[in-house]
Order: structure tokens, then C-alpha cells, then sequence
């Protein structure tokens, strides 16, 4: 019997104790000999076809690991356990579930986003019964958090020019501007007159749009930045501009932007952001397509 994600995630930690750096195929080896996984449950796939279930849940299980702080990702494909991984094992707790790992406020706050402790609490009370197509949306949705919080990570770490280019390429794919190469020259110029660039309205540059881009991993962006956001407009003689962070808004800059009369100016803040990267697929690709099927009703009338 294939173990789950909760149950690989003790030996997990276990395999590691040794400080060394180990790569994800080694840690699946370990695991599939200390649970006994046959070679034949081994090549079990996912309803996909394009991965086997116990990778997955080795994928899983580490990745649970990791958004507590148990263990590290130095490197694409390889793991290291850190001091609080160390610490846990000296504690040596009955297992390490869910349940467990909400000990830790980085996981809790993981979870957060997407109501983790009420959908574990649905999964575990008899009560709690859904139907599979709310399990599926759900599960998709837990995907795509995950997802959105590896890429505000890989966002912080990357340059003001990379994240300058990034929200260059969400503007084009959202019908701003025309193609790339019509607006790729007007970004990048470091924060001009309180603007960072400028895009067209639409593809016949009807009307002209500022952007103000912040790449913030802490903070939030207050009124005063959107007043002075919109100073440089009215220097400009613009009505509409958007400001967009990877941080999030106060109650009073979001009012502020809201109660303007004589201009338009939209606020995207990070989960706005990392949704329409979702959507417009900007920094991801599409990994599995799964097909859900309905009766054709039509198929069954007689004439």
C-alpha cells in the first residue's frame, strides 16, 4: 500500500538528519524501501498519466516539509534539513502531519491563504462529506496557492529589472499596448518623474497608462505612495495609471485611490498579481490537463 503525503513526512525528515545535501530521487529511494513500496505500486500513475503517485506524494510531503521551515531547497531538486528540522527530531514527535506542522506560524500562515484548517477539518469529520467536484476544486486550488507562494518567492529574489520586465509581459498579455517589442521601450527607466512606465490603452494608443511597480517583500504600501503616485499623473496630465506591488495595500490607500474623481487609478497588490500571473501564464506553464466529463443528454433523446 502507497503511504500518504502526511505519513512520508516523519522518515522524511528522519533520512535527513545527517546535514547532508540529497536530492529528491534519493530521499524517494529511502522512502520506498523503509514503507516496503513495491516496484509494481511504485509505477502506479495518477489519473494524468504523467506521474506516479508516490513521487507525487514524496513531492508533497517535502514541500509541506520545506513551508515549515523542517527542511531547505538549496538547489533545484536537492533538500538539507535545517536547525528547527533538527530540533524537531531531537523532540521526536508520535508523527509529523498537518496537524503537527501547524505549530510553526510560516506554515500557518501557508495555510491561511486558502482556509487549510477548515478543509482539514471537512476531510477528517464524518460530517464533513463533499461531493468529489468540490474535493477537485479544492485541490486545485491548494495546487495553485502553493504555486503563487513559490513564485512571490522566486519574484523577491529576482532583480528590479527582471520584475520591471515581468509586469511588462502581464500588461501585454492583458491586451494593453500591442505586442512586446511596442512597449518594451517604455519601461525601465527607473522611476521617471514618479511614474516606472508607460504603456497604450489599447493596441491604436488611444489613451496613455502609467505604471508604478514596487517590489516589496515587506511593508505595505501606504496612502502617501499613492498620493504621490498620483501627483506624477496630474504632473502629467494623465487620468489613468496603475500601481502594482508585491506587497499589499492599507485600508487607507485603497480608500484614497477608490474616492478619486478626476482620475482612474487601479491597485494590484501581490495576490491580485500572482492570480492574473496564474491566468495570463506568466512565469508558469501548464503541467496537467484534466478532463471532467458530464452525461450528454442530448446524445440519449429519441426521436
Amino acid at each position: 500500500m502507497i503511504p500518504s503525503f502526511q505519513e512520508l513526512m516523519k522518515p522524511f525528515l528522519e533520512y535527513l538528519k545527517d546535514e547532508k545535501v540529497h536530492t529528491i530521487g534519493e530521499a524517494e529511494e529511502y522512502l520506498a524501501k523503509h514503507f516496503d513500496v513495491a516496484d509494481e505500486e511504485r509505477h502506479q500513475l495518477l489519473p494524468s498519466g504523467k506521474q506516479a503517485i508516490f513521487r507525487n506524494r514524496v513531492g508533497w510531503a517535502r514541500t509541506y516539509l520545506y513551508k515549515a521551515g523542517l527542511l531547505n531547497v538549496p538547489q533545484r531538486a536537492s533538500i538539507v534539513i535545517t536547525q528547527r528540522g533538527l530540533e524537531v527530531l531531537k523532540e521526536n514527535p508520535e508523527k509529523i502531519d498537518i496537524k503537527y506542522l501547524m505549530k510553526f506560524p510560516e506554515f500557518v500562515e501557508f495555510h491561511k491563504s486558502h482556509n487549510a484548517e477548515e478543509k482539514i477539518e471537512r476531510k477528517e469529520s464524518p460530517e464533513g462529506d463533499i461531493s468529489p467536484d468540490e474535493i477537485i476544486a479544492q485541490k486545485i486550488e491548494e495546487i495553485n496557492n502553493i504555486l503563487k507562494s513559490e513564485l512571490l518567492e522566486k519574484i523577491l529574489k529576482s532583480s528590479p529589472q527582471f520584475f520591471e520586465r515581468l509586469v511588462l509581459d502581464l500588461v501585454v498579455k492583458m491586451g494593453y499596448g500591442g505586442s512586446f517589442e511596442d512597449v518594451s521601450q517604455l519601461l525601465g527607466k527607473g522611476g521617471d518623474e514618479g511614474v516606472d512606465g508607460l504603456i497604450k490603452e489599447d493596441v491604436l494608443g488611444l489613451d496613455n497608462v502609467y505604471l508604478q511597480a514596487k517590489r516589496w517583500g515587506k511593508g505595505i504600501v501606504g496612502r502617501p505612495e499613492i498620493q504621490g503616485f498620483v501627483g506624477a499623473l496630474h504632473g502629467k496630465g494623465a487620468k489613468k495609471g496603475i500601481f502594482i506591488t508585491t506587497s499589499t495595500f492599507s485600508k487607507e490607500a485603497i480608500e484614497y485611490a477608490e474616492d478619486l474623481k478626476d482620475m482612474n487609478v487601479v491597485l494590484i497588490d501581490k495576490d491580485k498579481l500572482l492570480n492574473y500571473m496564474l491566468k495570463y501564464h506568466i512565469g508558469v506553464e501548464v503541467k496537467d490537463t484534466i478532463e471532467i466529463k458530464k452525461i450528454d443528454e442530448d446524445y440519449f433523446e429519441e426521436f
